[in-house]
């Protein structure tokens, strides 16, 4: 089983990191060809191109400005304790214990416009760029055309490590997801989906269903989950299976 998971545009660089291990990220070379692009950009292009205001594009200017390898534990950070969104305070992988962080880096991807696909533990250093920015590049006219089926087959590979009948578990966004190009995965897909009770209705609701994300990669390392049936046990914050609103790619869970 492996699971794969969107980004945040919120990162977290002061909070210390409680591990010592690190990796690479497997496709830095390609987010070194894709760097002048965005070093080239000055604030104002930036702010219109991510539809950010002025600050958040200074401040992103000035990181592609630093952007340098090599990575080492002093000038870039670990994946997973970098991003801070919704996603990762559900997961809240800085109270992980170093077993289940472990499970993690074995099964886990993170999805990046920058970086391509990360494990947990990559270094990486701190950057703002979503999968859905139309940046011409030399590749096409967005980061879909640069990353073409680069994504696809480090997926692909991670899923492969998993052995026999692997099963890839989407829990990314629809704009992330497009980057892993379904139909070229080798192995079965199975999308968890995360419904609240409003007005006698279940609906996704977004704040709750990208926490619920977290929560359930969370469940997973907790409980070293190889088994995606196993998966239907999630239960954290209330939430329940509901096979009756499941199909066999789509998984329901309601609260």
């Amino acid at each position: 089983m492996y699971l794969i998971l969107s980004p945040a545009k919120n990162l977290n660089e002061n909070a210390a990191v409680p591990v010592s291990a690190f990796s690479m990220p497997c496709l830095l070379d390609q987010a070194e060809e894709l760097m002048p692009v965005l070093k080239a950009m000055p604030p104002q292009a930036l702010a219109q191109l991510m539809r950010i205001s002025d600050k958040l594009a200074l401040l992103n200017t000035e990181r592609f400005f630093r952007w340098q390898t090599p990575f080492t534990p002093e000038n870039a950070k670990q994946a997973v304790y970098l991003f801070n969104g919704d996603v990762y305070e559900g997961l809240d992988a800085h109270s992980l214990p170093e077993a289940s962080v472990a499970y993690l880096q074995q099964h886990l991807g993170i999805l990046s416009g920058l970086y391509g696909l990360l494990r947990p533990l990559d270094l990486i250093q701190p950057y703002r760029l979503e999968m859905g920015t139309k940046l011409a590049n030399p590749r096409g006219a967005d980061l879909y055309a640069f990353w073409g089926n680069h994504i696809n087959r480090a997926v692909n590979e991670a899923l492969a490590q998993q052995g026999d009948d692997a099963v890839l578990v989407n829990l990314a966004s629809q704009e992330y997801f497009k980057s892993v190009q379904a139909a070229r995965i080798h192995g079965k897909i199975i999308t968890p989906i995360f419904k609240d009770g409003k007005n006698g209705q279940y609906k996704i609701i977004s704040f709750y269903a990208k926490r619920a994300r977290g929560l359930m990669t969370r469940f997973a390392a907790e409980n070293s989950i190889t088994d995606v049936h196993q998966l239907k046990a999630f239960d954290a914050e209330g939430y329940g299976y509901n096979e009756a609103m499941s199909n066999e790619t789509e998984w329901v869970f309601i609260r």
